[in-house]
Order: C-alpha cells, then structure tokens, then sequence
C-alpha cells in the first residue's frame, strides 16, 4: 500500500511529506467534509500570518512570537491527542529525527514570521507555494529519489513563477522579504525531506507534538537572548490566539486528511491566498500587485501537477 501524504504546518507554510501512520483512527471518506477542513484550516494559517504580522507591526520580537505560536497551541493540540490517540502516542524511538526535523522546520518558521513584516500578506503568503518545488529538489538530492523529466519541468515552470513574483527589477524587488519568503519556503521543505526520514516509525501526532515542543523551546531561549518585550493586553490576548489559530489549523489539516485522499484536498491549500488577499485589504489596506497574483498562479499550477506526478509514483507500486 503507498505511504499516506500528509500536510504538517509548523507555522505560516506549507509543509506535504509521505508520513505512515498518521492518522489516528481509519479515514471516514467524506470528500466535502474533506475539503470544508481544508479551506478551513488555509484560513487559519492566512490569520496566523496576519496575527504574526500584527504583532511584529506592534513591536513583538519574532521569537517572542515563536514561543507564544506554539506554547498556546498546546492546549487544542493536547485535548486532540487526549480524545483521539491517546498520550502513549508521544513514544518515539527517533529523537535525533525529530530535532533534526525541528531545528530544520523551525528555521523555516523564524524566516516565514520575518517574511510577513517586511513584505505585503499576499506576497509573503504567495512566496510559501515554492515549497514543494524546493521539497522535489531536495528529496531528489538528499533522498537520491527519482525525479522523472516531468516533475523536473514542473519545478523548473515553477520557479519563473517565483521569479514573476519576486520581480527583480531594480527598486521593484524587496530584497530582504523575498530572500526570508523563498528561505522560509526551503525550510519548510528541508523538514518534509526530514519528516520523510522518520515516518515509517513515527505517527503525525508524534511528529507534530516534537515540533511544537521545540518551538516552545525555541521561542523562549531566543526570546531571553535576544530580549522578551512585555506586551500590553491586546497584544497580548493575540500572540494567546495566534497560538490556539495556529493549533486549531493544524488540527483541521490532520481531519481532512482524515476525510478524503490528499489528492482530493491538497489543491485547496491555494485558498489560502485568497484568505490572505482578503486580511490584507481590510487590515492594511493592501492590494495584491498583479505579478504577485500572475507568479502565484504559475507556482500552484506547479505544485498541482507535482502533487499530481507524486500521486501516479505512489499509486503504481499498488
């Protein structure tokens, strides 16, 4: 039977890896449950990144953020591990896998929250969809995994869409935002490469807990390093609901997997433009430029058709 593919966000990103085990009891196979959960879980991570941008915009150091995205994401992450697998599930026999897995992804998600302050929500949210373009890449460099000519051109298509977006022309091009966007996006492909590394032993509650754990870890070590702002009340009642968002998103990504195929929900993952679109125009007034829209369209017709070539290598062997 072909590994299960499985989406895992850790932050502001897309994140699909082949994980076995991942869900906690049998799919139901209830495709429009399926996709509702997906949009559903897309517009939480569109809020999480406007939430994250809010708060950088209101002086919150991005590891202060870090710490607060994952601590608070505890608590539905918690109760779904306590009514669904059960907490003997946290076991694992792959500890080096997972920090590897969370150093990796958690990179990706100090660049992904550094993105979104220096560049427009749409841009930052559109730059993410190269992940899987980096994820082909990778896997075919560090997995030594078959990239036929097809995915190869895919990849390749994807990449000018990038390029279209980043639009760099001189006094046209954000330098530093573009550079954190595709880093953020290299991360998060880095960290499926790793996730991949360690799903035959290790079960998605497992692996998303680890990572979670980390950011924690990670938030609050680079926040007393770097500095650790007190935040006023509002800001405060954020950064708390910019983790439960975050978590409630990540929860949502687990059930539509659990619903329908990844075949039939993953496309549904590029709503999170337009949820992105829509938090940017009536926050901050943005209007997507329309390279970014045109890129954007270029780098999802990619990642479909990768998405597409991955489910023919998985369905053959079956």
């Amino acid at each position: 039977m072909p590994r299960q593919l499985v989406v895992d966000r850790g932050g502001a990103s897309a994140q699909t890896a082949g994980v076995s085990s991942a869900h906690p009891h049998a799919p139901v196979h209830r495709p429009l449950l399926g996709i509702t959960l997906r949009v559903l879980a897309m517009a939480c991570m569109a809020l999480l990144s406007a939430l994250v941008k809010w708060c950088g915009d209101r002086g919150v150091p991005v590891f202060e953020i870090i710490f607060f995205r994952n601590a608070f994401a505890f608590l539905p992450l918690g109760l779904y591990i306590w009514r669904t697998t059960g907490f003997e599930v946290l076991k694992t026999r792959r500890p080096l896998g997972h920090l590897l897995r969370s150093a990796v992804g958690l990179s990706g998600m100090v660049c992904g929250f550094s993105a979104v302050q220096h560049l427009p929500l749409t841009e930052a949210t559109a730059l993410q969809f190269a992940s899987p373009l980096f994820m082909t890449a990778l896997s075919a460099l560090l997995l030594a995994e078959k990239v036929g000519r097809h995915r190869w051109a895919a990849v390749i298509v994807g990449f000018v869409g990038v390029m279209i977006m980043a639009r760099p022309v001189p006094g046209h091009m954000n330098v530093v935002g573009v550079t954190l966007g595709l880093l953020s996006a290299m991360g998060a492909a880095g960290a499926m490469v790793a996730i991949r590394q360690i799903a035959d032993t290790e079960r998605g509650p497992t692996i998303v807990f680890y990572f979670t754990l980390g950011g924690t870890v990670l938030g609050l070590a680079g926040s007393l390093l770097f500095g650790w702002r007190v935040p006023d009340l509002p800001t405060l009642g954020l950064l708390v609901l910019a983790g439960l968002i975050g978590g409630v998103g990540q929860l949502f990504l687990t059930e539509a997997l659990r619903c329908a195929p990844i075949g039939v929900v993953a496309p549904f993952d590029y709503t999170q433009l337009v949820w992105a679109a829509l938090l940017g125009l009536v926050i901050w007034g943005e209007l997507p430029h329309p390279a970014t829209i045109a890129g954007a369209v270029v780098v999802a017709a990619s990642g479909v058709y990768i998405l597409h070539r991955e489910l023919r290598r998985f369905r053959q062997p079956a």
